[in-house]
C-alpha cells in the first residue's frame, strides 16, 4: 500500500475543528470550494485527509476498483464523473475502502446503500442518491489531477468536508490556511464573546455609520 502525502494528526484534528466554511474565508481562494450540491449522506459527517482524485466515465465505475490497490492510507478518494448520478458507490465499496484505510469519498456522481453507509459512519459527500448500479468498462484516470466540478485537486492536496461542503486546500497553502483559519476562529470567538455581552455585530464591524441609512 502507498503511503499518503504526510499532513499530521494535529493538522488533520485542526482541519476538522476549523471546518470548511472558516478554512475557505482564510484561504482567499475561490477556487478551492467545491459545488455545493455536492453534500453529505448522513448528517454530521466530517472528514479531512489527502485527496486521491480519480476520474469515471458516466455510469462505470472501473477507476474507483483500480484506486482502491493504489489509494494511500488515509487518503479521501475524490472521484469525477462529469456529474452523472449513478451508484457508483456502496457498502461493499465502503468495507473496501475500509480495509484498505480510506478516510472517506467525495463523488460528483451517485452512491446506494445510505442505511448501511450512515450505519458504518463512513464519510461520504456526493451529488446524489441512486439506486442504478454501474459497468466496468474503462478508466479514464486514476491519481492524476482532475478538475472536480471546476476545482483543481491534485494528489496530497487537503480535503475538508462537513455539514457545510467539501472545500480542497492546494498542498502548497495548507500550512498558512490553517494559521489564518485559526486566527480568524479566536478573533471570530472573542467577537461573540462580546455580542454576548450586548455588544451588537454593527458595533463589533465597525458598521455603526450604516445604523440610520437603511
Amino acid at each position: 500500500m502507498n503511503t499518503a502525502h504526510t499532513y499530521s494528526a494535529e493538522q488533520l484534528a485542526q482541519a476538522r475543528q476549523l471546518g470548511t466554511s472558516t478554512l475557505f474565508e482564510a484561504s482567499g481562494l475561490a477556487t478551492s470550494s467545491v459545488d455545493p450540491a455536492i453534500r453529505p449522506v448522513w448528517a454530521g459527517a466530517s472528514v479531512a485527509g489527502a485527496a486521491y482524485p480519480l476520474e469515471c466515465h458516466p455510469a462505470d465505475n472501473l477507476a474507483i476498483h483500480i484506486a482502491m490497490e493504489r489509494v494511500p492510507r488515509g487518503s479521501i478518494l475524490v472521484v469525477s464523473t462529469s456529474a452523472f448520478v449513478a451508484g457508483y458507490w456502496g457498502e461493499v465499496l465502503t468495507v473496501a475502502a475500509e480495509a484498505a484505510g480510506v478516510a472517506g469519498l467525495v463523488i460528483d456522481g451517485g452512491v446506494r446503500d445510505i442505511a448501511a453507509l450512515k450505519a458504518r459512519r463512513f464519510p461520504v459527500f456526493s451529488r446524489g442518491i441512486s439506486m442504478r448500479g454501474t459497468i466496468k468498462a474503462s478508466a479514464p484516470s486514476v491519481g492524476q489531477p482532475i478538475s472536480f466540478t471546476g476545482t483543481p485537486v491534485a494528489t496530497g492536496d487537503l480535503v475538508v468536508a462537513d455539514d457545510d461542503g467539501v472545500l480542497v486546500i492546494p498542498a502548497a497553502h495548507v500550512q498558512a490556511t490553517l494559521n489564518q483559519g485559526q486566527a480568524r476562529f479566536e478573533k471570530e470567538t472573542k467577537m461573540m464573546e462580546a455580542l454576548s455581552q450586548g455588544q451588537s455585530t454593527l458595533e463589533l464591524m465597525g458598521l455603526t455609520q450604516w445604523r440610520y441609512k437603511a
